[in-house]
């Protein structure tokens, strides 16, 4: 039963890419990046604020770590996210997500002192041809030549900024319980989108993107953080995450299913290679030196 938890978050960020793609034409992406948040905020503030009160002497010298959490957390990852949605693939986005993993382990190597291990290494060759594959459609003369699809390009920035992210997370500590440190960055995030808002055009709230929202919202910003932290409590960090090497197959089966999304050849050879090279970073732990 315990397995439910991660897979839940898993379908539900899976099927928040595909979201991502449905916006496309629906509502413009500052919008439901912000209004996401934002309802988010609203339907949690009753719950915290006697939470953030009690742990007020904690928060506030943390005040500038929980703003840089936020930023890249919420506000950077989902709204990179939203606009490489108009420009490139929800697979395409899902097999790009899947280096989240890698990433995260090399920025731990880089600064939290983790040993680098063969695996790491081999992965993450493996892991950059993989996407590579993805990015140039198969043809990486082709790249070379027209360069990177800036769709691609963003939510390779999106992903990099979560796993800064969640080494920032790891090395802070903060001592804080999860969902106050949730929703004191889903209010990082309103309050940094609010410009970006603002300045954007808008098509405003109708019945068209309404269930959008509310997906971006209740699903993705409230229920599949609170299933993802229910399962790092109960299985420990190291197996829940190797549940996120699902990511890019149910991106792809979901892409297929509901946007008719053609998988090919390339699609298949990238996303093997991807998701191979971060099992492989997982589990050789040999380290390279070991003096």
């Amino acid at each position: 039963m315990q397995y439910a938890y991660p897979l839940l978050a898993i379908f539900i960020w899976a099927g928040n890419t595909v979201i991502n793609k449905l916006a496309v034409g629906a509502i413009f992406p500052a919008e439901i990046g912000f209004y996401r948040w934002l309802l988010a905020g609203i339907l949690f503030t009753p719950f915290m604020l006697k939470p953030v009160i009690a742990h007020w002497p904690l928060i506030r010298p943390n005040l500038g770590k929980i703003l840089i959490l936020g930023v890249l957390g919420m506000a950077v990852y989902q709204s990179l996210a939203y606009y490489a949605a108009t420009l490139t693939s929800a697979t395409n986005m899902g097999i790009i997500l899947s280096l989240m993993p890698l990433m995260t382990l090399t920025a731990a190597i880089i600064s939290l002192g983790q040993r680098l291990t063969f695996g790491a290494l081999s992965g993450a060759v493996l892991s950059f041809a993989g996407v590579l594959v993805v990015v140039s459609s198969g043809s990486l003369g082709a790249l070379l030549q027209h360069g990177l699809n800036l769709g691609d390009a963003m939510m390779l920035i999106a992903t990099l900024a979560y796993a800064v992210y969640s080494t920032l997370l790891k090395k802070w500590q903060l001592r804080l319980p999860p969902l106050v440190l949730l929703y004191l960055q889903v209010l990082v995030a309103v309050v940094v989108l609010f410009p970006l808002f603002l300045a954007s055009e808008k098509v405003g709230l109708d019945g068209a993107n309404i269930p959008l929202v509310m997906y971006a919202c209740l699903l993705a910003s409230m229920l599949a953080p609170l299933a993802w932290m229910h399962s790092v409590k109960h299985l420990g960090p190291s197996r829940t995450t190797l549940f996120f090497n699902l990511l890019p197959l149910i991106t792809a089966l979901i892409a297929a299913l509901v946007l008719k999304e053609q998988l090919a050849l390339y699609h298949l050879v990238g996303g093997v290679l991807t998701l191979g090279g971060v099992i492989l970073s997982e589990r050789w732990t040999t380290p390279i030196s070991r003096t």
